[in-house]
């Protein structure tokens, strides 16, 4: 439909028609009030928290920036089904109500916060830090830049987010957990249990014969829906990435020799030296140092005098650029056990030995050739990307298909007959022209074939996809998958055998028999683990294994199955470690920690519901599903 409304609105009676068209339905809404769009408060407006209003941009941009952050954090987009799904929506809206209701409060209290307080929260931010530990502005805009922020709407942010902690931090203040449930966690978290048990498995179920054919046309008939053939897209896509089109760039030796020289370091192995330093106010001091130093006193020495520890005057491996340019200058020209003349550097005048010397290793050209072309082309690409995006955009606009927009352009399309939402193809093998982490399979399942589908960003580049057909979802007849329905009907006997064979097992071990004895019986040995802990994976004990013993009491029995049912294991819990507490450890110090931040977290919470409920909150449904993608 979008793409046909393009095509009529390419010529000029196309588009003086859609402008008429589209002046009516403005119209029409300004009269019956379609979307509110002239008048009244609602529609533009998400959230209201007393006198604050969360509009409906203000909250598209903040949901639309948490999803690209979370889809960076799992390498592929996240779709707004999924992020409904996880419930992502409802969170994104509680947490901007509760940040608009703390600044409220803070208005309301007479809190503020000073540029020169907000400058050195910045500052001291060790995201923000460059190698040498000093703010660095250029890592600063590159990473609020990745995460959709300008400078000025960064600094306000952070203005307000230091405001709530003034509010959060003393409302959270003196709290600690009871000695009573520090005491319960640990020992819950440190018990420990030992167990004996025996495997069954196909052996132990016995000779499973053929299933007549009315008995497997019965079980076709109770489980045809396990095997009901899903629904299955014909899909196309082109991939438009500077890696792909790196690809058709030529580097010259010459081009990768200059970047070669310029980045050396990167390359290859800087020299390291282990360094002494002390540092002087003036030079006359550290002159005076210097004398002591060659008559026998020792840099440690001289350091206590001044109130140092060993690690303040021991630099430990360093490299040159790591250094005050000044120091590192002359401490990189000492041969080794030499003491330098005393070195103006910018924090004050220095004195170093060198203790020991670690060369560096030189790169070799040759052995890091290809990877510095492969960059320099990667490099090239990233303007091409832009180039064909703009170049694609337009052949979509104007109505073309994936297909005809990529042979126009000289790209390759992808073409993918069947494909399931699983990414399988019929045969039930997965898809292997699909590169890893792209999530078009599940991006084509949310439209429908003609729709023009927004491209989906990829590996700093971008993918457009078309969907060509559907087969729906249908039921199979027992001759397409008489094969399937066959092994899942042993492997259904094998189960119930097993669990018959462990439940008389576990008769018998409750009065009074011996696992070992049972064993026997059977042909299968008995294993034992020991000293394994609630949360721990002891080596060939499965997980459900694990779970069913913390729920069993000393010496008490069990059974579970694992694998699907294919394997069953019985066991005994044969002891129970319930630990001591000690309070110094550092596991008992984490736990304390921990909980300190749940009851925190959970005072804050209810004095920020509090606020809400105070001050006044409402949410417009209508916009919120608007943004989220609830309403389509």
């Amino acid at each position: 439909m979008l793409r046909g409304m393009r095509k009529a609105s390419s010529n000029w009676v196309g588009k003086t028609i859609m402008a008429i068209v589209m002046g009516v339905l403005i119209i029409s809404f300004g009269i019956w009030g379609i979307a509110d769009i002239f008048r009244g408060f609602g529609q533009s407006t998400v959230a209201k928290v007393g006198h604050t209003e969360i509009s409906l941009n203000e909250f598209r941009q903040i949901y639309t920036d948490r999803l690209q952050q979370i889809g960076r954090q799992f390498g592929r987009p996240l779709t707004p089904d999924q992020a409904r799904a996880f419930g992502l929506d409802r969170q994104v809206l509680q947490q901007t109500i509760a940040e608009a209701a703390l600044d409220e409060e803070a208005r309301r209290l007479g809190l503020g916060q000073s540029d020169e307080q907000i400058r050195q929260v910045i500052m001291n931010e060790p995201n923000f830090k460059g190698v040498d530990g000093k703010f660095d502005a250029n890592r600063f805009q590159a990473v609020i830049r990745n995460f959709g922020y300008t400078e000025q709407r960064y600094v306000s942010e952070q203005r307000k987010v230091s405001l709530r902690r003034q509010i959060t931090g003393t409302i959270g203040a003196g709290l600690e957990p009871p000695k009573a449930m520090i005491d319960v966690l640990t020992r819950f978290q440190n018990e420990q249990r030992a167990i004996e048990f025996v495997r069954l498995d196909a052996a132990q179920a016995g000779q499973i014969d053929a299933p007549s054919p009315e008995a497997l046309a019965a079980y076709f008939e109770d489980h045809k829906v396990q095997f009901r053939a899903p629904e299955y897209r014909k899909i196309a896509f082109v991939m438009v990435s500077p890696e792909e089109i790196g690809k058709w760039t030529e580097v010259s030796d010459e081009d990768a020799r200059k970047v070669f020289d310029q980045r050396k370091d990167r390359f290859g192995t800087p020299e390291k030296r282990q360094i002494q330093q002390l540092v002087f106010p003036n030079a006359a001091e550290a002159q005076a140092a210097r004398e002591r130093l060659v008559g026998g006193a020792s840099f440690e020495d001289l350091g206590k005098e001044r109130g140092l520890s060993a690690s303040d005057v021991d630099l430990g491996l360093v490299t040159k650029s790591s250094l005050d340019s000044a120091v590192g200058n002359a401490a990189f020209a000492l041969p080794a056990g030499e003491i330098s003349q005393p070195i103006q550097g910018a924090l004050g005048v220095s004195l170093v030995r060198v203790d020991k010397i670690e060369p560096g290793v030189e790169p070799d050209f040759a052995k890091v050739a290809a990877d510095i072309k492969r960059e320099i082309a990667t490099e090239r690409a990233r303007v091409k990307v832009a180039d064909l995006r703009d170049k694609m955009e337009d052949e979509r606009g104007g109505g073309s298909s994936v297909i005809e927009a990529a042979q126009k352009l000289g790209l390759t399309a992808v073409t993918i007959d069947a494909v399931d939402r699983s990414g399988r193809a019929p045969n039930g093998q997965p898809v292997a022209n699909i590169p890893q982490g792209l999530d078009v399979v599940s991006q084509a399942f949310n439209t429908d074939v003609g729709v023009d589908n927004d491209s989906i960003s990829f590996k700093g580049g971008y993918v457009w996809y078309d969907v060509l057909a559907i087969t729906p979802s249908r039921d199979r007849n027992l001759d397409e998958v008489r094969d399937q329905v066959e092994a899942r009907w042993h492997q259904d006997q094998i189960a119930a055998k097993l669990k018959a064979k462990a439940t008389e097992m576990v008769q018998k071990l409750e009065a009074g028999g011996k696992l070992a004895d049972e064993a026997a019986a059977i042909g299968v040995k008995v294993e034992t683990a020991s000293g394994f802990k609630r949360d721990d994976s002891p080596a060939g004990v499965p997980a459900a294994v694990v779970a069913a013993a913390f729920r069993t009491a000393k010496d008490g029995v069990g059974q579970t199955p694992v694998s699907g049912g294919s394997e069953v294991i019985v066991f005994r819990v044969t002891d129970v470690i319930d630990p001591a507490v000690d309070a110094a450890s550092d596991a008992v110090k984490k736990l304390k920690d921990s909980l300190d931040r749940a009851l925190t977290e959970e005072q804050v919470a209810a004095y920020v519901n509090k606020l809400e409920t105070d001050i006044g909150t409402t949410i417009n449904q209508a916009a919120f599903a608007q943004v989220t993608g609830a309403n389509q």
